[in-house]
Formats: structure tokens, C-alpha cells, sequence
């Protein structure tokens, strides 16, 4: 009783000190004293360079005694500690539950969906094609063509329809033209063959990014020099020409320079009007060009030497 008496004692000399409240006068401005004090630096809240001190070490501190007792010659064994009582080692791989067929095809359907089994062990619907998985092409496809994105632009050129004669009569079908380029240099000239139009120019789009050649221009976006090129009947003449001329050429060439970012240039037809014959001739003259640098590093000598 006395115990309790003396904490009671001290429990009401303690004085509790209780933050005024701001339910009755909302425009009552609280003390100091019972504002939240501001959180004191930690060792997180210092800079980096206060953290991270450099500690040096001298060569006097460092203990080396130990490696008085050692000889480096000496064979050492290893020798395990013994396993403690009632220790029961773990079953090897090998050795554990076969799993079953049903939790082996419910594994494979977690990763990769039902099977052509027709089997389901997951509640799905096999007989549903995932959106990813179904054909762009062919019958119920649509005629709306998603455009490659890879940087280059494609430019019909021609578009024809041709007829094959066979034993039960005569099959018809559309040859288009494409030329793809990106205006940085690269060119490429297709052909393609089908049933409609516009699988025709998928097809000759992608025979040309197959067929994508680099063209050699200097700092004026024009050519290094002269070329002359041949493709069948088909022959086509091209010259360099001075910054602000622009492409003067007509045909397939014209697309074909233009695609591949040529600027300023002079190009001629000479035979066939064939616009496919022309475009690959454009490409068979453009390949016969060369750098300057080219050159010189093949002869041995600077690029100056080349003006002398």
C-alpha cells in the first residue's frame, strides 16, 4: 500500500502538458512548444562527402604475423566436419517424384497455351486462335495493309495487268513496280506478281527492300562522277550537276534518284521506254560509281593526288 501511495504521489506531481485545441478557435495560433520540431540530420541526410571519409591505413597497423607460421609449400587436406546425429541428407535430383503426364501438359500450357491435342487442363477455349497468331493475308483478311515501319518510303512506279494463257484458259494478274528508298542514300527497285493490286505491291515492296543498294554522293547531294548503265534494252546516262540544278530526268529514273536522296543530277534514257528496265538500269549505273576516298585508298596515295 505504501508503494502504491508514494507512485500516486508522483504521478500527480508530474505536470501533463497538453497542446491547446484548435476545434473551438480555428484562428488560434499554436506555440512553439507544441510544434512538431523539424527532423534532426541523420547520417543519411549528410552529404556525400561528409559520408564517405578515406580512411587511411599505415604500413605499421597492418598485422602480418600470421603468415610467419605458414609455409606455402605445405599440401593441405581437406577434411569436412562430421554431419551431427540424426542428419538425413537431401534426395538427388534423379531421385525424386516422376512428375505425370497431366502436370507435365499443365506446365506446357502455362507457357505456351492449349495444345493441338484439343486438350485443356487451364478451363481454355481451344477452339479460339490468339489475336497475335491470326493471318493478315488471303480470304477475310481485309484490304487494309499495315505500312512497314523501318525508315524507308515506297513509291509505285507501274502497275499492269498480265495475262498468262494456260490449258483451261486464260489467268489474270497485276505486275507492280516499287521502288523504296529512305532519301539518305538507300535504294532499292522490286517486282511482284498476284491476283489483286494491292498484294502485288506488297509483294514487289518487299522483293525491293531485299534489293536495297547504297548510292556513293558527295556534300552537294549529287555523284562522285559520271556512269553509264545497261539493264537489257534498256540504257540510261547519268551526270553529276552543280548544287541548286535539282533531278532532271524522266521515268523510273527520276523516282529511282529521288528516292535515294539525290538532289542535284542529270539523267537521260537512251532505247527502251520499259519503266522496270530503266529503274535497274539506274541501279546497275549507280553501282559502277565510287568515292573519291575509294579510289585513293586502292591506289595507295591521298586524295590530294587525285586533282593533280
Amino acid at each position: 500500500m505504501a508503494a502504491a501511495a508514494s507512485s500516486l504521489s508522483t504521478f500527480s506531481s508530474l505536470s501533463i502538458r497538453t497542446p491547446p485545441s484548435r476545434v473551438n478557435n480555428p484562428h488560434q495560433i499554436l506555440p512553439s512548444s507544441c510544434l512538431p520540431k523539424p527532423p534532426q540530420p541523420s547520417a543519411f541526410h549528410l552529404p556525400i562527402s561528409s559520408k564517405l571519409t578515406p580512411i587511411r591505413v599505415s604500413p605499421s597497423d597492418i598485422d602480418t604475423t600470421f603468415f610467419d607460421n605458414v609455409d606455402p609449400e605445405e599440401i593441405n587436406t581437406f577434411d569436412p566436419p562430421e554431419p551431427p546425429e540424426g542428419f538425413v541428407p537431401p534426395p538427388y535430383f534423379d531421385e525424386g517424384p516422376v512428375e505425370t503426364e497431366e502436370e507435365i501438359a499443365l506446365a506446357y500450357e502455362e507457357l505456351y497455351g492449349p495444345g493441338y491435342s484439343g486438350e485443356t487442363f487451364l478451363g481454355n477455349d481451344i477452339n479460339v486462335m490468339d489475336k497475335a497468331k491470326k493471318t493478315t493475308t488471303g480470304f477475310g483478311a481485309g484490304g487494309k495493309r499495315e505500312k512497314v515501319k523501318d525508315g524507308f518510303d515506297e513509291r509505285v512506279v507501274q502497275v499492269r495487268r498480265v495475262t498468262k494463257v494456260v490449258k483451261g484458259g486464260k489467268q489474270l494478274h497485276f505486275r507492280a513496280v516499287v521502288i523504296v528508298g529512305d532519301k539518305k542514300g538507300q535504294v532499292g527497285v522490286g517486282v511482284g506478281k498476284a491476283k489483286e493490286v494491292a498484294a502485288a505491291v506488297q509483294k514487289s515492296a518487299a522483293n525491293a527492300r531485299r534489293n536495297i543498294i547504297s548510292v556513293p554522293m558527295t556534300k552537294y547531294s549529287t555523284f562522285p562522277h559520271r556512269a553509264d548503265g545497261d539493264f537489257g534494252a534498256a540504257k540510261v546516262m547519268l551526270r553529276p550537276a552543280s548544287p541548286g540544278t535539282g533531278v532532271i530526268a524522266g521515268g523510273a529514273v527520276r523516282i529511282v534518284l529521288e528516292m535515294a536522296g539525290v538532289e542535284n543530277a542529270l539523267g537521260k534514257q537512251l532505247g527502251s521506254n520499259n519503266a522496270l528496265n530503266n529503274a535497274r538500269a539506274t541501279v546497275v549505273a549507280v553501282q559502277k560509281m565510287r568515292q573519291f576516298r575509294e579510289v585513293a585508298e586502292q591506289r595507295g596515295i591521298p586524295m590530294e593526288e587525285l586533282w593533280k
